[in-house]
């Protein structure tokens, strides 16, 4: 359950993202109807989430130090690199995630941050976040 909520707030802040930065679109499979569209969102979580798992812990791992020069800021350069890895994957199946440049992944991955962040806050109850009593 936990995991469909987290798929699902990374998918609405993937729309929101593509709607308010215009070098960062998401290309549906088939048609482009409503579903196709909902699916390839859902689907470009998916693989955001596998990728940033995966390639992103072992990047802040090996990258530990330089998070510590910068104070962290580098991590606005590794959440764009992210971005754009997705969107090679994404491209690669023939669908999802289109983003035009390195620098248009910087302030993607930035906004997708503040969104997911965002919807995150609204999700809360459902993940069995803590709430006020």
């Amino acid at each position: 359950m936990r995991f469909l909520v987290r798929l699902i707030v990374n998918a609405v802040a993937l729309w929101l993202t593509t709607l308010l930065v215009t070098g960062v679109t998401v290309d549906s499979f088939g048609d482009g109807g409503p579903v196709e569209t909902v699916l390839t969102y859902l689907l470009v979580a998916l693989v955001f989430g596998i990728v940033n798992a995966v390639i992103g812990t072992l990047i802040r791992i090996v990258a530990f130090p330089v998070y510590i020069l910068t104070l962290g800021l580098i991590s606005f350069v590794v959440n764009g690199i992210l971005l754009l890895i997705v969107a090679g994957i994404s491209t690669g199946l023939g669908f999802g995630l289109v983003v035009e440049s390195f620098g248009w992944g910087i302030v993607g991955a930035f906004v997708l941050a503040v969104f997911a962040w965002l919807v995150g806050l609204v999700a809360r109850p459902v993940l069995g976040g803590r709430g006020r009593a």
